[in-house]
């Protein structure tokens, strides 16, 4: 009965969705229709079995009737009425199908159960519900009962009584239409604000759609999306445009490994499995990953970067690729380092000739005064030491070191003379804290040039004044040092980049505190080839600490012994 109930409730869904496709008059005229189609051929069996049926008056007058109904239901303009209007012809359905089953008693005598179509009519609009189950219910009993009644020949209780089956029938018919219609309504309002939601969560859902189409395709990166399978799901206009230059000229729909895809030094083919889409649908994760797309002069370099998709579950369910091209910034990069490098080789003359002179100038230092003497070697020193910056312009990854016994404590006081004047003309007071001797097994020369490079940069980032303070301590056989300053500082983004090389503070350079931003890479590299580790810790306007770290140089025989105050010491040297 359930599945029965449930192939009822969905042909009723199905024929509300068809019936609320047309127009007024057609839905009256479809509803009438079947029960003009079985009236039709109950006057075809009429007319071929008993056709003496068509002289009874009962019978012509069903006829016409249901006639007239009919063209009714197509010809009124029921649109204009009210909605309860169309039942009018449910109603006089009954009086026709009474009419029809009077005058066909003696060859049709099943034909009264026409009366179940306009029942279901009644029933199913959803109008006067208890009025519709009524009036079906007292039809059923005039059709069955009116014959009897009006027979000449007068009837008994027993004959009233035997029909009432077929009533009771009607009724329950009746309420069940009602209550499936009900349940269908409510059904159908439920699906109908389910629709509405669901077609505005639609639109919204495209509008978003599009909305991010935009904006992918406004931005200056490529951007690829894969299913787990490598399909492509989403690429926008700058990926397309960079696609183009991978398509080999001779190949209209090339394969992955067809692609002209080579690796930095543009000439080396980059095999599939290691391109970045392979490499991403791998579920591999990387960043300036970078390769060429294209061949000649037309070629682009690309630096490509890959996250994962997870599903719930966590497992892989594709990846988003962006490709940027960087072939301007690669071709800039290389301008600068070929024009650093030339510039390097013409500082090397120059150099060359000062330090002739100079060495020619400290043979004969002994007919010179102590303070000219204390000048020149000054001087040289730094000659050296631009020599040195110079050469490691041109390779920083070539230096080599020159390990040995060295007292730090000499190294830090040569910085803080060769500072000396910079921190007079800047008001800035240089401080030692360093308990001599500091014996340490490292190249001089390099870490040197460290501490020069960290104390110039803290005097010269002083300009309105200020403290410097170096400081060398020893844990167990490593070797920390520290200069701090109370300058400029920098934030958190300029920190960051503090390391990079020609790496210029934004104030610094708004202030014209000259620098080519090379002091703090080189000493990275210098405390690297060390084995140690450099750091830097600022606040802007508060000044910034830079420590190094340099890991087993110290012996227990070259250790720095305990501090006492009076291993303090503070001085404001000057030539």
């Amino acid at each position: 009965m359930e599945t029965i109930m449930m192939d009822v409730g969905a042909r009723e869904q199905s024929g509300n969705r068809f019936f609320r496709l047309q127009g007024e008059r057609k839905r009256v005229f479809l509803t009438q229709l079947p029960l003009s189609l079985i009236m039709v051929v109950a006057v075809l069996i009429a007319a071929t079995i008993y056709p003496q049926s068509l002289q009874q008056p009962l019978f012509v007058a069903a006829l016409v009737m249901h006639v007239l109904l009919l063209i009714a239901s197509f010809a009124v303009p029921w649109e204009r009425l009210p909605a309860a209007a169309v039942l009018v012809i449910p109603y006089l359905d009954f009086i026709a199908v009474g009419l029809f089953r009077g005058g066909n008693q003696q060859f049709l005598t099943a034909v009264g159960l026409l009366i179940f179509f306009p029942v279901f009519w009644l029933a199913s609009s959803g109008l006067a519900k208890r009025t519709s189950v009524a009036v079906s219910v007292v039809a059923a009993l005039l059709i069955v009962w009116l014959p009897l009644v009006t027979s000449p020949f007068g009837f008994t209780i027993e004959q009233l009584v035997r029909p009432l089956l077929f009533p009771i029938v009607v009724l329950a018919y009746a309420t069940t239409v009602v209550g499936v219609t009900n349940t269908m309504n409510r059904q159908r309002k439920t699906l109908e604000a389910k629709d509405v939601q669901l077609r505005a969560a639609l639109e919204s859902s495209q509008q978003r759609e599009r909305l991010l189409e935009t904006v992918v395709d406004t931005v200056a990166v490529g951007v690829v999306v894969v299913d787990a399978e490598g399909n492509d799901m989403l690429m926008n206009a700058t990926q397309r445009a960079l696609h183009t230059y991978a398509l080999p000229a001779d190949v209209s729909d090339p394969q992955e490994k067809e692609l002209l895809v080579f690796a930095v030094d543009a000439t080396s083919p980059v095999a599939a499995e290691e391109r970045p889409v392979r490499r991403a649908i791998r579920g591999e994760e990387f960043t300036n990953y970078q390769v060429w797309l294209g061949a000649g002069d037309k070629a682009r370099a690309v630096s490509t970067a890959a996250r994962p998709m997870r599903d719930e579950q966590g497992k892989f369910d594709g990846a988003v690729i962006a490709f940027h091209d960087v072939t301007d910034m690669v071709a800039a990069l290389k301008a600068k380092n070929d024009f650093v490098a030339n510039v390097s080789h013409e500082f090397r003359t120059p150099l060359t000739s000062i330090r002739g002179y100079l060495d020619l100038v400290l043979e004969e230092s002994e007919e010179l005064p102590q303070d000219i003497h204390s000048y020149l070697d000054i001087a040289s020193r730094n000659v050296d030491r631009l020599s040195s910056l110079v050469a490691d312009l041109l390779s920083t990854d070539s230096l080599t070191l020159e390990l040995t016994r060295v007292d730090v404590s000499q190294l830090v006081a040569d910085a803080l003379a060769s500072a000396a004047p910079m921190a007079e003309r800047n008001h800035v007071t240089l401080n030692s804290q360093v308990q001599a001797p500091v014996q340490a097994f490292i190249d001089s020369r390099r870490i040197g040039q460290v501490l020069d490079n960290l104390v110039s940069n803290a005097v010269k980032y002083s300009p309105d004044g200020g403290t410097v303070s170096v400081s060398v301590t020893a844990h167990g056989t490593d070797l920390r040092c520290q200069v701090q300053d109370t300058g400029m500082g920098m934030n958190s983004e300029e920190q960051a980049q503090a390391f990079s090389k020609f790496f210029r503070a934004r104030s610094a350079v708004q202030r014209a505190i000259p620098g080519i931003g090379l002091g703090l890479m080189i000493s990275k590299t210098i405390v690297a080839k060390h084995g140690g580790t450099i750091s830097l810790l600022s606040k802007k306007g508060a000044g910034t600490t830079v420590s190094f770290v340099l890991p087993g140089c110290l012996s227990p025989a070259g250790s720095i012994p305990a501090r006492s105050p009076a291993g303090k010491v503070a001085r404001q040297d000057a030539p």
